[in-house]
């Protein structure tokens, strides 16, 4: 396939050169090492092409809504039809409702559903919402965890100084101080320091706000028990940032997968289909805090609206996503690929005797050269920054898309065992030439 940017023979280099004038860093999402620039022009399946005609096997999926891969006809079909009858109507529609049907019916926690466009958008209305129930300010979060661009979120996301827990540093200029002061932080999979601190600030927390699994690192085994147990009997909300988990680890998300349910979930990227809609699960006595006819009743009325919320041209992507991740078998497919992927990193990086971490749960995998074991954000950074940027390079040298500032895997239902073997082989050059 010739793309409309060969023709006009405007490759990867004449057209970052354009974006570089008008776009900051001259980048939209995936981030590059300096000298390595991509356009992308049209994906198929597991594979994503650039204006220079070069084919990719993408391990970023759009940063991961991409679950079914490129242009999956179920979906091209559902938009097409959809942008037929309508591309927006700000109104109640069929696909909007039917997608809210959907996640109620798979998902734990989901009484009722309000709509959003981002996964930001979701978690920031889940902190609304638990601080108008509760009538408290603060909240907890987990340093390392990512929960969207909001004043609240970039609180000890990546932080350049260590959290002094609880006090956590903005990540970010022009977060105002008397934010960052009700923002709580604690280490990822410790139980016992998230309760110390749900216990000491009950009384004025409103939320504990958690990625199930947080970034590229997985929940030890009970860490989100001991949080919902510490959470309810506090009288505190706890909140499943399921962006990335949900629809992923299982039809139910990471609710289903570690059996442990929370009282709001915020959902993304999977539930479009790879179109931009978001969404708020949860108790219908929270997510009721949002309608509009309590303004004037309940001085616990939260407002939240956006033009483009229900949009049913992503909620018809979403339903057509969800009905083909509900098919019988789906997920043990995309487990049985994801294993064989993480299960030969393992043993090439054993056999050549470089210490690393490969974890994964499902489609969300990372490669980490440490040879301490990674449970948080702090361990995570141990890792040979040398060593992970041969990785990254030489992957995307050999035509494999990652992107090397999430150092994250997104796998999808339309990865091969074939692509995992070249990945494979791939990976094994790699490893040769760290040695």
């Amino acid at each position: 396939m010739v793309s409309s940017e060969q023709a006009r023979g405007d490759g990867n280099a004449a057209w970052a050169a354009r974006a570089g004038a008008v776009l900051p860093w001259g980048a939209i999402g995936t981030q590059l090492p300096a000298g390595k620039s991509f356009v992308a022009t049209h994906g198929a399946g597991s594979t994503i092409y650039d204006a220079d005609g070069a084919a990719y096997l993408d391990y970023v999926l759009g940063s991961g809504p991409l679950i079914l891969g490129h242009a999956h006809p179920a979906i091209v079909e559902a938009v097409t039809r959809q942008a037929a009858l309508g591309s927006h109507f700000y109104a109640l529609n069929a696909p909007a409702i039917e997608l809210a049907e959907r996640i109620v019916a798979a998902v734990p926690c989901a009484e009722k559903v309000k709509f959003a466009s981002t996964g930001s958008e979701a978690t920031g209305l889940a902190l609304r919402l638990a601080r108008a129930h509760t009538g408290r300010d603060k909240i907890l979060k987990f340093e390392g965890g990512y929960h969207g661009h909001g004043d609240y979120a970039v609180v000890a996301y990546a932080p350049r100084v260590p959290s002094d827990y609880p006090v956590g540093h903005a990540d970010s200029a022009g977060v105002p101080r008397a934010v960052v002061d009700t923002v709580l932080v604690a280490p990822f999979n410790d139980a016992e320091a998230a309760r110390e601190i749900i216990e000491c600030y009950r009384h004025e927390l409103a939320a504990v706000i958690v990625e199930p699994y947080q970034r590229v690192i997985p929940p030890q085994p009970g860490f989100l028990q001991a949080l919902r147990e510490a959470t309810a009997a506090n009288d505190v909300l706890l909140i499943f940032d399921e962006v990335v988990t949900g629809f992923r680890l299982a039809q139910g998300g990471a609710q289903e997968h570690y059996g442990v349910v929370p009282d709001l979930a915020a959902y993304g990227k999977t539930i479009g289909g790879g179109y931009p809609i978001a969404a708020l699960a949860g108790r219908a006595d929270l997510i009721d805090l949002t309608d509009p006819r309590r303004r004037d009743t309940d001085d616990r009325y939260a407002y939240f609206a956006g033009t483009f919320s229900g949009n049913p041209l992503a909620a018809a992507a979403g339903v057509a996503a969800l009905d083909e991740l509900a098919r019988p078998g789906t997920y043990d497919r995309l487990r049985a690929v994801c294993d064989r992927l993480g299960h030969g990193f393992r043993a090439l990086l054993a056999e050549a005797a470089i210490p690393a971490q490969v974890l994964w749960d499902g489609p969300i995998m990372t490669v980490l050269f440490t040879a301490t074991p990674v449970t948080d954000y702090r361990s995570a950074q141990t890792a040979d920054p040398e060593k992970m940027r041969a990785w990254y390079e030489g992957l995307l040298a050999r035509g494999f898309l990652v992107n090397p500032a999430v150092q994250k895997f997104y796998l999808s239902t339309a990865h091969t065992e074939g692509d995992v073997d070249a990945t494979l082989a791939a990976a094994r050059e790699i490893v040769a030439e760290m040695r």
